[in-house]
């Protein structure tokens, strides 16, 4: 009974959010926004912990108040993140870029014409749901993978949104075979891979100069397939208050012939390029995710 009632409190909640910030005129909903995530810097411990935790280990050049704000932003990117989400429903072909400019289309292109599908290399970085989102609005649909949201009705109202431009989630329980099939077809496929993974699924690999458990998928993929690697990250501009879908050329992918090493060192090559795009802008990651949670056998815990 109490778990119905938490299900039912969580959707409920879920779809007040989504209604409210989707109600609200942009300006209106990021001030909103802008109190909320106060109100989550303030309110959500846990995450603000982890944060500062990330960032004194990361970056100890910085002072505690200049790590400190890096935090608070990215609770605002949170915020930004919430009222883009909201307001899918309203983007079109029409408008879709008075909120969001391609940047590097051509190395996009590029990767489409060599046939071997795409894979797109990216992160919880920015506003990352609007990313394959806009993309799909522009006329380029693509299939992304995703963890399902535990609680059914939650999942479904999300994944509705997500799939409103023609994008296609594909759930991890059917992942390796969905996203062989994709590439073979030459379609994009996006994965974020700079999340935390349990030791018996991924590699360690160092990001920021710690190891990292991360998932082996992209450089997996790419070398069975010969898909190209595309990094691709939506980037918050605020002199032009818009977005920018920033495309990288693919990337060189690292061939020895020994399958093993070759996951490994692209995987580092890849958390590399991860590690660079937060470099430049910080405020624009996750910090309040745990990524260094899994350490490598015989570590202290973190």
């Amino acid at each position: 009974m109490k778990n119905g009632v938490k299900a039912a409190a969580e959707y409920a909640a879920a779809v007040a959010l989504l209604r409210i910030f989707g109600w609200m005129p942009r300006k209106l909903a990021y001030r909103a926004a802008r109190i909320a995530s106060w109100m989550g810097f303030n309110l959500a411990k846990r995450q603000r912990n982890s944060g500062l935790k990330n960032l004194s280990m990361t970056m100890p050049h910085l002072s505690a108040a200049e790590q400190e704000s890096i935090l608070r932003a990215c609770f605002d990117n949170l915020g930004r993140l919430l009222v883009e989400f909201s307001h899918f429903p309203d983007l079109s072909r029409s408008n879709i870029s008075d909120y969001v400019v391609y940047e590097g289309f051509e190395n996009f292109s590029e990767g489409v014409r060599r046939g071997k599908g795409v894979l797109f290399l990216t992160g919880h970085f920015g506003a990352w749901e609007l990313s394959s989102f806009a993309h799909s609005i522009y006329g380029h649909p693509m299939k992304f993978v995703v963890r399902e949201i535990d609680n059914p009705r939650v999942e479904r109202l999300i994944s509705g949104y997500r799939s409103l431009g023609g994008n296609a989630p594909v759930r991890r329980q059917n992942a390796s075979r969905d996203i062989l099939k994709a590439l073979r077809n030459n379609e994009t496929v996006g994965i974020l891979m700079d999340q935390n993974t349990v030791r018996e699924e991924g590699v360690f690999a160092d990001f920021f100069g710690i190891p990292a458990a991360t998932t082996p998928a992209v450089a997996t993929f790419a070398l069975r397939t010969g898909a190209a690697v595309i990094p691709g990250f939506l980037i918050w501009d605020q002199k032009i208050r818009k977005h920018r879908l920033h495309f990288d050329p693919p990337l060189k992918l690292i061939q020895t012939g020994d399958r093993t090493t070759d996951i490994l060192e692209n995987t580092r090559m890849f958390n590399k390029v991860l590690e660079n795009y937060i470099r430049k802008n910080p405020d624009q990651w996750l910090w309040i995710h745990r990524r260094w949670k899994t350490r490598p056998e015989g570590d202290s815990p973190i």
